[in-house]
């Protein structure tokens, strides 16, 4: 594993911002971190970075504990943020010559390429650029070292659409044998980029899988019955915002398989007429999740 986090807990003041939290981030992966804002994101994030101290637990980054990383572990990690603090009075191109010395595996040709890419004006002070340019810079300044770790913290923020499809665009031709760490609480923005998912929800995790699994098991199902019962029965626990329409009932199944779910069904409700089983969107299913873990915890 690239990163990982084991029992991990930030606590500021009475408030839990993380509750016993273990990550496992593989090498090569695109792995994101979800969930909406004041999930724990950012904190997880700064914690790898030793940004701030936990509470309790540990981070351990590139094979190190994440409080005793040293400019050799640094030169290898990458750090964009929608809060990136760049020197205003310095110019893209004079802020990057200042950046090179400090990495030595710096790439000049691959540098050129992703300004290119971005289309980053050279000579325009840090401090005139609109928001998305800043984030296209920060990716700019931190690509072209080819960072073993690229951390991304909410990027998407404020980027109006073209800007992101660039920025993505940018990323997925640059990042090959880089890991890359994302948060996002937009949904849409790494389905079809990440590789793997951690969802958190108030500090605590709620799930962590490959995009695979995690899309395999998640299904929207409508059972359409002779009758429909005054009272629902008790139902498992993975079928999750169920509702009845008229005589079907619809629910999300947070752990598809096709034989348990067919004697599930059976069992509980044996006058069913039809089974349909339906591919939901990432953000549908994530949503869901959150939902019922709420549900649960409340």
């Amino acid at each position: 594993m690239i990163a990982s986090t084991h029992a991990l807990r930030k606590t500021f003041g009475r408030f839990h911002a993380l509750n016993g939290v273990d990550l496992s981030i593989p090498e090569g992966s695109v792995f994101a971190l979800v969930g909406t804002n004041g999930a724990g994101k950012t904190t997880t994030i700064q914690l790898l970075l030793n940004m701030i101290v936990p509470s309790q637990g540990n981070a351990t980054v590139l094979g190190v504990d994440s409080r005793r990383l040293t400019p050799a572990e640094w030169s290898q990690i990458g750090y964009v943020s929608e809060n990136q603090q760049m020197p205003p009075q310095m110019t893209v191109s004079s802020y990057i010559r200042y950046l090179r010395p400090f990495y030595p595996s710096w790439d000049q040709s691959l540098e050129s390429s992703i300004l290119q890419q971005l289309n980053l004006p050279p000579k325009r002070k840090i401090k005139d650029l609109s928001h998305g340019m800043r984030i296209k810079m920060a990716l700019a300044c931190a690509l072209p070292f080819r960072p073993k770790l690229l951390v991304l913290d909410e990027p998407f923020s404020g980027l109006d659409p073209l800007v992101r499809e660039e920025f993505m665009y940018g990323l997925l031709r640059r990042s090959d044998q880089t890991t890359v760490l994302i948060s996002s609480h937009e949904l849409s923005e790494i389905d079809g980029l990440a590789t793997h998912l951690a969802i958190l929800d108030r500090g605590k995790l709620v799930c962590q899988q490959t995009i695979g699994a995690f899309k395999a098991r998640v299904r929207e199902v409508c059972i359409t019955m002779d009758t429909m019962p005054d009272s629902l029965p008790a139902m498992p626990r993975t079928w999750i915002e169920a509702h009845r329409e008229g005589t079907k009932l619809i629910f999300i199944e947070a752990n598809y398989s096709e034989k348990q779910l067919e004697a599930q069904i059976s069992s509980i409700f044996p006058g069913v007429q039809q089974i349909e089983v339906h591919e939901v969107s990432l953000r549908s299913a994530v949503t869901s999740l959150l939902r019922s873990a709420r549900g649960a915890n409340a």
